[in-house]
């Protein structure tokens, strides 16, 4: 028979609240290790070992719960009764790295004893159902991305100013964040603060915890959308009437109309929620669009909001080999060549203009071939672009009578194509978009008509 370690805890508190079974084994069997004594229960076993001397050498908590599991296997397979008893603070079953090795090592049998948890006296302090509220328990030290909802989160070793810190920075500032501090002792602490304020609590250590109870995350207001939406489907007989090709055309309007909105918002000098407010629900409006296209195509079998965005990640990914692979990049030009390249490859393409959509706008279309020109060495200078330009403007003959609408075309002198081209040119060296600044001159001789009309004749 394999050697047994077995594994106690001892509560989350003082030992009152030590189950009867585990204070037995730990008064009685012959071999015993603490993995820490800063812990209020250690307090009843003064006379058992402990690793403590084990944290100040380890370079790593991962090579100190190495240590310690071997050290445990040592000492069960020399027991006379192939058994050692090692106590853990809390529960055994949360939040202990020592017992997920010890249960992954083939060298012994791990016994598992219930014991109460962080979790049982949190909750008990917060009069919360850990189910009926869907609780999530997290551990700040697993990564640094952004915490995510929904709530609520119970934030497990948060026992230093930096960890904190750290939590703080994956949370939006206005989160409310409640500080629970020796929880179940005499001087238990429990107080809510922002996370930007979490820094500030200075008595944390090794029995502070987080509970974050609302966070409203992108992945929680997705679902909701979605739901949405196919309530939609299900009651509205306007949206019930929707196909993929009923809905091309507010795509189109909701996206030029993101467009009007954001080009207002940039132009304000400074912060202005009434400009921000308006890019918040053109955003809205055009991501509902998406929305609607992805419920479709769920109904249909073909895709889905999930499978979309997993799709557009992962080829971003493939895409962007600087950030997730082992490529070096000088430069911003450097990304967009080789992101072409990238492009034409994955797509099998012949030619980096295969794909282009020709209904673009004309400005558009033309700045956008300039820089697939730049991947194949077709770009004029800047100084060769602005001559051109001005020769092209002096040769240009006008009609000075003027012409009417009926008399438009495009079948005209090529210097006048000489002389937009060499002007698009030119904007693209100078980092211009012409578009935007053509759509804001627009705006501005509209407003100069809406003037003409109000003055007496």
């Amino acid at each position: 028979m394999k050697p047994v370690v077995r594994v106690v805890g001892l509560g989350p508190g003082d030992a009152e609240l030590i189950t009867r079974r585990t204070f037995d084994l730990l008064r009685s069997a012959p071999i015993v290790r603490l993995r820490t004594r800063v812990h209020p229960s250690a307090e009843e076993f003064v006379d058992v070992a402990s690793y403590d001397d084990l944290y100040d050498s380890a370079v790593s908590f991962e090579e100190l719960y190495q240590k310690i599991v071997a050290d445990l296997i040592e000492l069960a397979r020399s027991a006379p009764s192939g058994e050692v008893v090692f106590a853990v603070p809390g529960s055994p079953t949360v939040a202990e790295r020592t017992v997920e090795l010890l249960v992954a090592s083939n060298d012994v049998t791990t016994v598992i004893e219930p014991a109460v948890s962080v979790i049982d006296v949190v909750c008990a302090a917060l009069g919360r159902d850990p189910m009926a509220s869907g609780l999530r328990v997290v551990d700040a030290l697993a990564n640094v991305e952004p915490l995510r909802g929904p709530g609520p989160l119970l934030v497990l070793q948060t026992y230093s100013s930096e960890i904190l810190a750290s939590v703080a920075d994956r949370l939006p500032s206005s989160t409310v964040v409640t500080v629970l501090h020796r929880v179940g002792l005499s001087d238990e602490v429990i107080v809510d603060l922002t996370a930007k304020e979490l820094v500030s609590f200075g008595a944390v250590d090794h029995l502070t915890s987080l509970w974050i109870d609302g966070l409203r995350t992108a992945g929680e207001a997705m679902d909701d959308l979605v739901a949405f939406m196919r309530r939609l489907r299900l009651e509205c007989p306007w949206d019930q009437e929707q196909t993929h090709a009923s809905l091309t055309r507010h795509l189109l309007e909701e996206a030029y109309e993101t467009l009007d909105a954001l080009e207002a918002f940039v132009r304000v000098d400074d912060e202005c929620s009434e400009e921000a407010a308006h890019v918040e629900e053109e955003l809205g409006d055009l991501l509902f669009q998406i929305v609607f296209h992805a419920e479709l195509g769920d109904e249909e079998e073909l895709f889905n909001l999930a499978t979309i965005a997993d799709a557009v990640r992962d080829k971003l990914i493939g895409r962007h080999p600087h950030v997730f692979g082992d490529v070096r990049v000088s430069d911003s030009n450097e990304v967009a060549q080789r992101w072409e390249i990238l492009k034409r490859d994955e797509k099998g393409r012949e030619s980096v203009t295969d794909g282009i959509a020709w209904q673009l706008p004309a400005l558009i279309l033309y700045t956008k071939l300039l820089r697939k020109a730049t991947l194949v060495d077709r770009r004029r200078d800047a100084e060769d672009a602005r001559a051109t330009a001005l020769d092209a403007m002096h040769s240009l003959s006008l009609r000075h009578d003027g012409v009417d609408d009926a008399q438009s075309s495009s079948d005209v002198d090529h210097r006048w194509g000489d002389a937009i081209a060499a002007l698009v040119e030119m904007a693209q060296w100078a980092g211009v978009d012409l578009e935007g600044v053509l759509r804001d001159r627009a705006r501005q001789l509209r407003d100069e008509i809406r003037i003409a009309e109000q003055l007496p004749e």
